[in-house]
């Protein structure tokens, strides 16, 4: 089922049985004006074999010899994987399984989606979380649109040191919707406490955070939240979080967030070229018939037995309809399940040993490359385990420089803001050895 071409004679045969003459006739209620016009640019067809001869090839760039060392950062990170992952997602009950229509009769998704939540909750310090969502970016936009339900509040307040591409997606999500975007600058790579007070007013709906933020630095939580707070009570705080910075910090829970969100990727799955992720949300309890997606409940039966139940849905489909709290159709019960096993795998001990790797390879790896001449630390504030490098050279050729080298860095901060040119970024995982490190240093010294 790799490779299903379809021939004329079976588009015609389509055609016939639901009873139009083609194809332009089955999507004339798609406005012109959306259309894509003329040719989409790709090559012409491949057979098969074609087909996968070309993809071997392209991955084949991939791996030569050795392999690559992987400093990526920005959002998705090359953490350790257990082998016990792959082995349990694969068993054809969660690998093959679709959504269950008739939920409470799939017991056994619905126990490993309430066990995940409770993960999630235990790892947030949060009172619920949902099913998991798309990816952080998606999770984090919801949560905007779900604190604009909560007060009905215009303004939302979104600190520059944020994610670039999770304030697209945001934006993107409140186009159209009458919310306003009030940025918070960072003049050094942390949210300006001056500015934040001054734009918290008393139209703010949410103010939004990134814990540790986009240049990976730890952000002073405590600072924000009473900043917030004493200026509006009602102002929704929502953090972006790394998971596994949970492991060594405090969550921001225990400073009166209420919406905590981020990416589940690095809990248990691979970098996969960018996806699938899963983005996991919790908030308050006092918000659950807010929260976007699905919840999934502990219960008994008459005779007493523990079950599971798909105790909310808040989805467009079935009964909600038009009164849906989102469009969310599906919850990526495949990754959540894998950062479930991770969590529980590590426990408590195992997350704070990865946590404290990452942040002691990152600053020995940051202290080697600020010794070289040419680079520096672009903020010099505490950090995990990502931080920023100011290059005297062309960021490009330094990062065309390291991959020939077999040494992947990134990505360039300068393509997001002119006011961090020769910039970018780097990330220490648990995965990275020492000598990793020294070759990364020692292949910036030779650029």
């Amino acid at each position: 089922m790799k490779y299903i071409p379809v021939t004329e004679k079976e588009k015609q045969r389509m055609l016939d049985f639901l009873g139009i003459a083609s194809f332009e006739e089955l999507i004339s209620n798609i406005p012109h004006e959306i259309r894509v016009k003329g040719d989409l640019k790709i090559s012409s067809p491949l057979s098969e074999i074609e087909l996968v001869r070309e993809m071997k090839e392209i991955s084949a760039q991939n791996m030569d010899g050795k392999g690559y060392s992987v400093f990526l950062g920005g959002g998705a990170y090359d953490h350790y994987v257990p082998a016990i992952i792959s082995n349990l997602i694969s068993r054809s009950e969660f690998l093959t399984a679709y959504t269950p229509y008739q939920a409470e009769i799939s017991q056994g998704t619905l126990q490993s989606i309430y066990e995940y939540q409770s993960l999630i909750c235990d790892l947030t310090g949060m009172d619920i979380a949902n099913a998991s969502m798309y990816d952080g970016a998606s999770a984090l936009a919801e949560a905007v649109l779900m604190a604009n339900r909560l007060n009905d509040r215009k303004d939302v307040l979104i600190s520059s040191t944020l994610n670039p591409v999770y304030q697209r997606v945001i934006s993107t999500y409140c186009s159209g919707t009458g919310i306003s975007i009030k940025h918070i600058s960072s003049p050094d790579g942390t949210t300006s406490a001056e500015e934040l007070k001054d734009k918290v007013s008393e139209n703010a709906c949410c103010a939004v955070f990134q814990y540790p933020n986009f240049f990976g630095i730890i952000e002073d939580i405590a600072m924000i939240s009473e900043i917030v707070k004493n200026k509006n009570e009602d102002v929704l705080l929502i953090f972006c979080i790394d998971p596994i910075a949970m492991g060594i910090l405090k969550p921001p829970a225990e400073f009166g967030a209420d919406i905590i969100v981020g990416e589940g990727q690095g809990m248990g799955n691979k970098m996969n070229f960018g996806g699938p992720y899963l983005g996991f949300f919790a908030c308050k309890k006092e918000y659950m018939r807010q929260l976007p997606g699905r919840v999934v409940g502990a219960t008994v039966d008459k005779k007493g037995r523990r079950g599971f139940t798909l105790t909310l849905q808040t989805r467009e489909q079935h009964i909600r309809r038009e009164k849906a709290t989102s469009n969310i159709c599906t919850n990526q019960a495949l990754n959540a399940l894998s950062s479930a096993i991770y969590l529980i795998t590590m426990g408590k001990k195992g997350l704070r040993e990865v946590a404290t790797q990452c942040i002691s390879k990152a600053h020995y790896a940051m202290e080697k490359i600020c010794g070289i001449r040419g680079f520096e630390l672009l903020f010099k504030k505490p950090f995990f385990k990502e931080f920023a490098i100011k290059s005297e050279k062309d960021t490009q050729l330094v990062l065309d420089s390291m991959r020939k080298t077999k040494i992947i860095a990134g990505p360039q901060i300068g393509r997001f803001s002119q006011d961090f040119k020769n910039s970018f970024l780097i990330a220490v995982t648990e995965n990275r050895t020492k000598e990793e490190i020294d070759a990364l240093a020692e292949g910036l010294a030779n650029v």
